[in-house]
């Protein structure tokens, strides 16, 4: 699949030649990475980190928050890599400081190897040093200690002049089953739906600012269709997993959802259908992800009231129920609430809000029974709910809030405060 990579140099995006020469200043990183952040994972390079000439990880911290990021460049202790994976990276990527003293102290699941190569011999510190050593005998030699690879071409890098196939399956082989991503030269779609098929990562740079292919371009060239229309059927889900219904894409739909970052599709009756725009229930498209067989699309969308199906309801199934439904009609009745309700109260009376949740809480420590913890802590979670609304806390927020919490490394104690 597609690695967008935003590598960044004195705060701003840019694409090097063969690691050397400005190609061009594409602005701010955090608008890349809530764009490229649609279709997965992207690659954050810090060049001046990897060069010894400063650090742009003020820039980089805020992008972890809302996209799933792979951070390199200038990471070359244990302390630094810990920082990375503690602050949200998805992974890290080491390169001249890919040895197993250091990999080893990282998950290995988390963390990628960078071998930079000109010509298949390693180079290091910023592409400036020859190690006198082959990709492929790297590759053997850390293969133990980390999940994954990213082989650049640095003779490729930037000048769009395509990739060897030939190289790449020995790459593969190579890998002896860690993830392979390769880098330096991509310039069409279709090079990487055929590394795709191979089961490698392409992560492009230079095509993708030049626009020699967009985001849509690349899943498309990975998709297949058994249908004689050649449509894609797409799964659509809420932020929470709930299936709202499906539909179907092409090209042209894909690239609307993508490029006004909204539920777009093909209506086998209509055309192009952006859903909303006359219903009002729109949706803003979160994420697009392509199955294990190419052969479907699921879109992730924030999906706007009344909900996708054309009968009013959340889904095609009718009503829908859980924690997410929960507090959306909380949400609406506290919004509505009559002056002099319980609910009007705990929204203008803070102090009464937090006493009901101190209270509550206790009666949850208290409960013995089975029944009774499942009693209480419903009572803990309707007002906490009621504390999140008031302050534009949505549960998409915990949940985000926890994962990052996951994806620490270094865990806190835990002891209770005294």
């Amino acid at each position: 699949m597609l690695i967008p990579s935003i590598d960044i140099q004195d705060g701003q995006t840019v694409q090097l030649v063969g690691g050397k020469e400005k190609e061009l200043d594409a602005g701010r990183p955090e608008d890349w990475a809530s764009k490229f952040g649609l279709v997965g994972e992207v690659a954050v390079i810090d060049l001046d980190a990897a060069m010894r000439k400063g650090s742009n990880a003020e820039h980089i911290e805020p992008l972890l928050r809302d996209t799933r990021c792979r951070v390199g460049g200038g990471i070359r202790d244990v302390e630094t890599g810990l920082r990375w994976l503690n602050a949200g990276a998805a992974k890290i990527i080491l390169g001249t400081a890919a040895v197993p003293e250091i990999l080893s102290a990282f998950p290995q699941d988390r963390v990628i190897a960078a071998l930079d190569a000109v010509h298949g011999e390693v180079v290091v510190e910023g592409w400036q040093e020859k190690t006198g050593t082959t990709v492929l005998e790297r590759m053997k030699a850390l293969r133990p200690y980390v999940g994954g690879f990213l082989v650049t071409f640095v003779e490729r890098e930037g000048r769009l002049v395509g990739i060897d196939m030939d190289q790449v399956a020995a790459l593969k082989e190579a890998a002896d089953g860690a993830e392979l991503t390769i880098a330096g030269g991509v310039a069409t779609a279709e090079e990487v739906a055929q590394l795709d098929a191979m089961g490698v990562d392409a992560q492009v740079g230079m095509a993708l600012y030049k626009g020699h292919f967009d985001l849509a371009d690349s899943i498309a060239a990975c998709l297949t269709s058994d249908r004689p229309d050649g449509l894609w059927p797409t799964v659509i889900t809420d932020e929470y997993g709930v299936a709202l219904g499906m539909a179907y894409s092409d090209l042209e739909s894909l690239k609307v959802a993508l490029n006004r970052q909204v539920g777009a599709y093909h209506s086998r009756k209509r055309g192009l259908w952006v859903k909303g725009e006359t219903s009002g229930a729109t949706q803003r498209l979160l994420r697009v992800d392509m199955d294990c067989d190419r052969d479907t699309l699921r879109f992730v969308v924030a999906q706007q009231e009344p909900g996708f199906c054309h009968k009013k309801t959340w889904h095609c199934w009718g009503e829908d129920d859980g924690l997410s439904s929960l507090m959306r009609r909380l949400e609406a009745r506290l919004l509505d609430a009559p002056e002099g309700s319980y609910t009007k109260r705990l929204l203008n009376d803070p102090e009464l809000l937090n006493k009901k949740i101190l209270e509550e809480a206790g009666e949850l420590v208290a409960a013995t029974s089975q029944y009774e913890v499942r009693w209480e802590a419903a009572d803990v979670l309707y007002f906490t709910m009621v504390s999140m609304i008031r302050s534009g806390v949505s549960l998409r927020d915990v949940e985000e809030e926890l994962l990052m919490r996951r994806r620490r490394v270094t865990r806190r104690a835990g002891d209770a405060k005294s």
